[in-house]
């Protein structure tokens, strides 16, 4: 049975309302950003017992930065470093790479992939010395989207320490086969979002690719959205993950939400145990 838990993005900086809503909603773990734990770096303890007193534990926290930038190596080494330090102390194993943006408008160089992994190894294995996972999350946007840049980047670095965190919807709507490039790195995956892709985001990001000038005065909807809103088939992703003995993290992530974020967590919540059979 995979651990759920849920990323506090949709809160911002309400991280006391995050922490009290998601309590409510019966979640027992959840991902928060990076600066709310770092609040805490000089007392990591009291960071668990705040999470522990809303029934609340760590999955892991996002971490990253622009690795083709090799100008940038040392100190993305030591943020993720950081991270990971302050993980260890409270005994948490799971950091999230996400690469850097905005992204290249023709993508990310063969060169610039190979500086990527280069730091994400150097990276990697800091915080695999400290008993902490760095787990690569492929992201629109960013230098690491497509399916041959993933491919790049998996093949150049090190499988002892670098893993793999699959995003439903950013795989989704890079054009990716989900189910696909989870049997591919599953002996490699230690984490993974999940999220919907709401309908027609991939059109619009092929037309904004083709140079197609969106219609002023058209609202810009988040391309993200609940899960069972939008066009998404996690009937073979969950499959896949059987398939690859996945028992893993499943981290339910809903960027923005249109009404409230307890709402929409619980929208995710209901899909999660009434259509996918999941229990928190």
């Amino acid at each position: 049975m995979n651990p759920i838990s849920c990323h506090l993005i949709t809160w911002g900086d309400a991280f006391e309302q995050a922490l009290n809503e998601v309590e409510e909603l019966g979640f027992h773990a959840c991902e928060p950003f990076p600066r709310n734990a770092l609040a805490y770096e000089e007392n990591p303890a009291a960071f668990q017992d705040l999470l522990a007193a809303h029934g609340l534990r760590l999955s892991a926290l996002y971490g990253g930065g622009r690795f083709s930038d090799p100008t940038r190596r040392a100190e993305i080494i030591a943020y993720n470093t950081r991270l990971a330090r302050f993980l260890a102390a409270i005994g948490v194993d799971r950091l999230v790479f996400g690469p850097g943006g905005p992204r290249n408008p023709d993508g990310t160089t063969q060169e610039g992939l190979r500086e990527a992994a280069q730091t994400i190894n150097e990276a990697a294995r800091a915080c695999y010395d400290l008993g902490v996972l760095a787990c690569v999350h492929p992201h629109l946007g960013t230098e690491i989207e497509t399916e041959p840049e993933i491919d790049t980047i998996m093949e150049l670095t090190d499988p002892r320490y670098v893993f793999f965190c699959p995003d439903s919807a950013h795989l989704t709507g890079a054009e990716i086969d989900v189910p696909r490039m989870i049997r591919r790195y599953g002996e490699r995956m230690r984490y993974m979002h999940i999220k919907d892709l709401r309908a027609g985001a991939i059109e619009e990001r092929r037309n904004r690719n083709a140079g197609v000038q969106v219609v002023e005065g058209t609202e810009r909807l988040p391309i993200f959205c609940e899960l069972g809103r939008g066009i998404i088939d996690f009937t073979p992703i969950m499959q896949a993950l059987h398939d690859i003995g996945y028992n893993d993290w499943i981290t339910v992530e809903i960027d923005v939400s249109r009404t409230t974020p307890r709402e929409s967590l619980s929208i995710c919540r209901d899909y999660l145990r009434e259509r996918l059979g999941m229990q928190l």
